[in-house]
């Protein structure tokens, strides 16, 4: 069992040493888990008195006013033989044999994290103390509760103390020594007042009584330690104190012991109650209850642990890895972040992720569409054809075939295909920058460096501009091209006039007759829509080529490009993480390598057993 006590310990000075204090709420807290024994009482409860009975050793600081201004979280170990000493957690390496090197120090701790004024810290010091006379107990120190500021403190120094106290007691691991002096009405006492406020049925509070030897004559704390007066669940425990004469003379705490014995064993009214009085007794019973306390949190501490550990492992999987320190590792660290980018946008494409089928659409309905909107048979009305052939004849009318009215006709009419050509081109682009925008904010290591992430996006943007002005370009030739060059066989397969009877003499007046220029309408129509379907196939594959199939090839070489030419402080200004990240990634690994620690020195505990 005394292992179970010394586990406890070595988990809290793993607590301290790593940052938890219970009081960051932003992180999971192993010390509001473990089991502690809290040690509550006003300034002249004879509180610090009763710690250095249970530990048989003058070492804790004397005076007026607040003298405990930090937690002191007292680990006490039974050793079989050897000689008493001491060890503070800020001094792993150092052992006290002397205790007024350790009263000393423990002031000394408490200035260096004060300062020298009256302020007092909640941050608790660590003393492990080794002894043949102790029992395995830990214990922790809080500070005197008050009901007025000293000189040198500040108002609110009372509610200070009362509110560092409560966060103690108030958690539901942790068992209260109520100290109460019996020269005092126990109505008044500051420690049963509090713990009743935090333990209102009394079931983890052990009261102590002090100062019964010096209560008025004719008077007794039978009632309160019989549980009349003020009932706990468990028995109340009576101390006697050393006097300030006795500490003035240095008498010796093993024979303050054996008087405090002979006391209760010799008054006539505590005689009953003498086998369960004593600091002594005292130290054995809140051993052997923090012992059975910490028996039966261990499963459920166990429980916490693992969990808490696949928390805080997710999170700083989440956080991603610290900036490395050298230029080399910089940017390795910064191609490889891009390259999941990349590996992320080329998912989109491909319809592993989505997005990507809007591109199709494009293909499939808008670009249909939008070539349906032209109308080319409005643009070839009668008027329209009348006027364009004339004007193409100029002063000399066609004889057999207006050429060149044909000519300017079908080209008018394709011209009119560079717009939605134009547009589907436009609208490739506009899906292929929601992409980018999408698989940016899908990176989740880009999250944490603001300046990559704006870096990335701008380039990955301009890379896309280039390649759209390509394929503009170059679908633009396809329409032009069709414009420059007709298919001749369209024309040769057409029926002539003759074929059909047709007369060539036909006058002049004739030739320019609605039936005449409506088929030349119609032949041209039927050429354009030709024209028009073969447009509607291989615009998209020009589209494809030039952005689609681009942007999966070569979306950020120009930026690798770049990249190589920058010196160590560019990259690290492109790594500039948010401070507040690389903050709570240094405490989430200290919390990880706590939990971790707790969860070998359990497993160790329960496999020795």
């Amino acid at each position: 069992m005394e292992s179970l006590i010394s586990l406890v310990n070595r988990l809290q000075r793993a607590c301290t040493a790593l940052g938890d204090n219970g009081e960051d709420n932003a992180l999971p807290t192993l010390w509001d888990a473990l089991p502690s024994i809290a040690v509550v009482g006003g300034q002249s409860s004879g509180k610090s008195s009763v710690l250095e009975s249970i530990v048989g050793k003058d070492f804790l600081p004397r005076g007026s006013g607040i003298v405990t201004r930090r937690p002191l979280v007292l680990q006490l170990h039974r050793i079989d033989e050897g000689r008493e000493y001491a060890e503070f957690g800020h001094l792993p390496r150092k052992r006290f044999t002397d205790f007024a090197a350790v009263r000393k120090e423990i002031a000394d701790e408490t200035d260096r994290e004060t300062g020298r004024s009256k302020q007092i810290s909640s941050v608790p010091i660590y003393l492990s103390i080794y002894s043949p006379n102790v029992v395995n107990l830990t214990l922790i120190d809080l500070p005197g509760l008050t009901k007025v500021a000293v000189e040198g403190q500040p108002e609110s120094i009372v509610h200070d103390i009362e509110n560092m106290v409560r966060t103690y007691i108030e958690k539901p691991n942790c068992i209260i020594l109520a100290i109460s002096p019996a020269n005092q009405d126990l109505a008044t006492s500051d420690a049963i007042k509090i713990s009743r406020e935090v333990d209102p049925k009394g079931e983890r509070t052990f009261g102590v009584l002090t100062k019964i030897d010096l209560m008025d004559k004719g008077t007794d704390a039978v009632d309160i330690l019989e549980g009349k007066a003020y009932k706990l669940q468990f028995p109340w425990i009576g101390v006697v104190n050393r006097s300030q004469a006795d500490i003035n003379k240095n008498v010796d705490m093993i024979a303050a012991r054996r008087r405090e014995r002979e006391y209760f064993a010799q008054t006539p009214e505590y005689k009953h109650l003498a086998h369960r009085m004593g600091s002594e007794h005292l130290g054995k019973v809140m051993s052997k209850h923090l012992e059975s306390i910490i028996k039966s949190r261990i499963p459920g501490l166990q429980s916490l642990i693992n969990k808490t550990i696949i928390e805080l492992e997710s999170e700083s999987s989440r956080l991603g890895r610290p900036v490395a320190t050298d230029a080399g590792g910089k940017l390795y660290m910064i191609m490889e972040i891009v390259r999941i980018f990349d590996g992320i946008f080329k998912e989109h494409l491909d319809g592993v992720r989505s997005g990507g089928d809007k591109i199709y659409n494009v293909f499939d309905n808008q670009l249909p569409a939008a070539l349906k909107r032209l109308q080319f048979d409005k643009h070839l009305a009668m008027e329209n054809v009348r006027k364009l052939i004339t004007e193409a004849d100029g002063y000399q009318p066609h004889l057999i075939a207006p050429e060149q009215g044909y000519r300017r006709l079908i080209e008018t009419a394709l011209v009119t295909i560079k717009g939605p050509a134009e547009a589907s081109v436009d609208a490739v682009h506009g899906i292929l920058k929601e992409l980018v925008q999408k698989s940016i904010s899908e990176t989740v290591e880009l999250k944490q460096y603001p300046s990559l992430r704006v870096e990335v996006g701008h380039a990955a943007i301009e890379s896309l501009e280039r390649m759209r002005d390509e394929s503009k370009k170059a679908t633009l030739q396809l329409v032009e091209m069709e414009c420059s060059y007709l298919t001749v066989d369209f024309f040769r397969k057409l029926p002539q006039d003759m074929d059909k009877g047709g007369n060539p003499t036909h006058s002049l007046f004739d030739r320019y007759n609605d039936s005449y220029l409506r088929r030349i309408g119609s032949t041209v129509l039927s050429y354009v829509n030709m024209v028009c379907g073969g447009l509607k196939n291989s615009i998209p594959k020009s589209i494809v080529y030039c952005q689609v199939r681009e942007a999966k090839r070569s979306l950020l070489d120009h930026f690798f490009a770049e990249l190589g030419k920058r010196e160590a402080n560019q990259l690290g200004k492109l790594l500039d993480e948010d401070p507040a990240i690389m903050q709570r990634r240094v405490s989430l690994a200290k919390r990880l390598e706590l939990y971790r620690a707790a969860q070998a020195e359990i497993d160790s505990v329960a496999w020795s057993k």
